[in-house]
Formats: structure tokens, sequence, C-alpha cells
């Protein structure tokens, strides 16, 4: 749309990406200018959403005693990757922000980073590796297979698999959407006779998979959340 052939080049998923911030964050604003001792409607349902993410991820996973430093970075990922998943089903965009690589990638590494540093704080560089690498309790022999489990499964796997199950769902869901919307067209308007009654068929199949898209949507955000948090105990904690 603008700028092609540069580093600032927009295209449609960056202005999606675009829209479901602006909303994502006026939302947010609106709801904290406007805060009353006595919360109106708009009020109770942004403390709902917030209540969900710090009870039900973040001290449920992480303890109360220590979850209050990273109730915001959980807040945070849990609303943007919903605000991105979540354009998929808003007509007029139909495209969810997350069905690239790019944005599911960068919160992968987001999540990465707060875990590493989570361990780092917590039991020094070389005791977060010693920990994570050389579990305690094991026969020393154990290590040769052990250590290079541990150090791929850690390092590796886990923001790989945030990444791809993050974008697999997401764009699986389009392409379901799109095969029976794009079937649905062709039965009515283009195909011949009978063949036009199973375009019924196809549609009520999208509108079923769209209900099923936002279901989708907002799992993948709190399962994104919920290993985010999962990974962050696991580093502030000793094995």
């Amino acid at each position: 749309m603008l700028f092609e052939g540069t580093a600032f080049e927009l295209n449609r998923i960056i202005l999606v990406r675009i829209l479901s911030t602006v909303v994502l964050v006026t939302l947010f604003l609106v709801a904290a200018r406007r805060a009353r001792l006595v919360p109106g409607r708009g009020q109770n349902v942004a403390e709902l959403a917030l209540d969900f993410v710090r009870v039900n991820i973040a001290e449920e996973i992480i303890g109360k005693a220590t979850a209050r430093r990273y109730i915001p970075l959980l807040t945070t990922i849990f609303f943007a990757v919903l605000a991105m998943n979540i354009t998929g089903v808003i007509p007029g965009l139909n495209i969810a922000s997350s069905s690239l690589i790019g944005f599911p990638l960068v919160m992968a590494v987001i999540a990465f980073v707060a875990f590493i540093v989570v361990g780092i704080r917590s039991h020094g560089a070389l005791g977060y590796l010693r920990t994570t690498l050389f579990p305690s309790g094991v026969p020393w022999p154990v290590y040769i297979i052990l250590t290079p489990i541990e150090l791929i499964s850690t390092f590796i796997l886990r923001p790989a698999t945030l990444t791809i199950r993050l974008l697999v769902n997401m764009v699986a869901g389009h392409l379901l959407l799109v095969l029976c919307f794009a079937a649905t067209h062709f039965l009515f308007f283009e195909a011949a006779g009978a063949l036009k009654a199973i375009g019924v068929v196809t549609l009520a199949a999208g509108l079923a998979f769209t209900l099923f898209e936002i279901f989708i949507a907002a799992l993948q955000a709190y399962i994104f959340t919920l290993l985010t948090a999962v990974y962050i105990s696991i580093s502030q904690e000793a094995h």
C-alpha cells in the first residue's frame, strides 16, 4: 500500500496489525482514564479481563508471592496475541495478524528473554545454567544424554514451539474459512443446477468455523501466556 520495495513497506497484514494495536491501546486507555471506585459496565469488563490473567495465569502458575512483578508482561502478551488473532474473523479485515511468522516470533522472543532474565536474576548466570542443564540428584553419566536434551528443550524448542503453535493454528483457521466461504460463493453464483443447494452446507460450515475460530483465537492467547508463565516459574525455581 505504501513504501513498496523498502524496509518500511506497508501491506495489508501490517495495516491490520497497526489497527489492532491502536484499538487495543485505545480501549485500555479509555478504561483506565474513566476508572471509578464504583465501576461502570466498561470498567467491569476491563477489570474482569485483567483479573482473568492475574488470577488464572499469573498467580495460579507463578504463585501470589511473586506473580505481581510479571503481571504487566503476561497481561500485555495475552491481550496482544488475542487482538492479533481475532482480526481473522472481523469483517473487512479477514486475516489473523498472527498468521504470518513475524508477530508470533516476536512474542516468542519476548517470552524467551523474559524467562532467561528471570532465571539469571534468581540464580545468577552460572547458577541458572547449572540448575537448567545439570539438574541435581542425577548420576553423572546420565548428564551426557540429559544435558544436551535440556539445552535443546529450554533454549531452542521453547521459543520455536511457541512460535509454530500460534502461527500454524491461525493459518489453519484462516484456510478453513477461506475454503468454506470461497466454496459458498462459487456454489451460489457459479455452480449449475442442484449444486447450488450445497452452498447452504458450506455456508453453515463457514459460520460454524467462524465461531470455532473465535474460540481458538482466545485459546491460543491463553496457551501462549500460560506457557510463558510456566517457563518463568520454572526459571525462578531450582530443579
